[in-house]
């Protein structure tokens, strides 16, 4: 029987549900072990060499979940933290432990100092209307 003397456990919340706490999904862990830079829109993606993750005894219910989610359809980080209902941070170094394990690859975002400035394109369009 719990401390409640209902002999209900204490990892368990009648309106929430069962309560796991984000750090023991990555075993206290705040960053993973390569110190990914993962934006909230860099896309993570299935290694095409993966294969079904489940059997794999070192990886979490959350691990698998972002292989599958990302199997298909290539997920944002923040897409897996909506998805998953997990918070980002958590996303974040459990994505970065898939990328350790090279279940998955991120494509970063083309940061925005070497995006194309726009009047710079007009101006090349121009000058080739122009000849």
């Amino acid at each position: 029987m719990s401390a409640d003397g209902q002999g209900r456990s204490h990892w368990f919340d009648d309106e929430a549900g069962p309560v796991v706490r984000p750090y023991a999904m990555t075993r206290g862990r705040t960053t993973s072990a390569a110190q990914h830079r993962l934006d909230l829109i860099a896309v993570v993606v299935t290694e095409s060499h993966a294969d079904d993750p489940e059997p794999d005894s070192t990886l979490s219910p959350e691990h698998v979940d972002i292989v599958e989610l990302c199997r298909d359809t290539p997920q944002s980080v923040a897409e897996l933290a909506a998805e998953l209902d997990l918070p980002i941070g958590v996303v974040r170094v459990l994505v970065g432990d898939l990328v350790d394990g090279e279940l998955v690859h991120v494509n970063r975002p083309v940061p925005p100092a070497e995006l194309v400035d726009e009047s710079i394109l007009r101006d090349v369009i121009n000058g080739l209307r122009a000849l």
